[in-house]
């Protein structure tokens, strides 16, 4: 398997102490930030995909990982929350905005032997 692709994003949630929902939304920007149109472009089959998610929140137990994978339209998709991201306190009335940061990397299996420079 090579990596084709790696993209990063950032997500939160202001209001809802909601650690999946800030996670779902940096794996969502870092979508944004890239397309995939190298799988059309060279015929690859998108099914043969594995794609790799590394969340960082500050509560990484707090993470659906499941529900996180799901979101992701094409490939095998794995998901894992780690120590990261951030929580800022609003003393004022007693929460905490969640801020999760999300590094997508995709992998294909690629023989070398099958490109060439032209």
């Amino acid at each position: 398997m090579k990596r084709l692709i790696l993209e990063m994003g950032m997500g939160n949630d202001l209001y809802g102490m909601d650690y999946t929902k800030a996670a779902k939304r940096a794996v969502e920007d870092a979508f944004r930030h890239s397309t995939l149109s190298v799988f059309t472009s060279l015929k690859l089959d998108p099914a043969q995909m594995q794609v790799q998610v590394t969340v960082g929140v500050a509560e990484p137990d707090q993470v659906d990982c499941d529900a996180v994978a799901a979101t992701l339209p094409r490939g095998v998709a794995t998901v894992k929350a780690v120590k990261g991201g951030q929580n800022v306190e609003n003393i004022a009335n007693g929460t905490s905005h969640i801020i999760a940061t999300a590094a997508v990397e995709a992998f294909y299996p690629l023989n070398p032997d099958d490109w060439k420079l032209s």
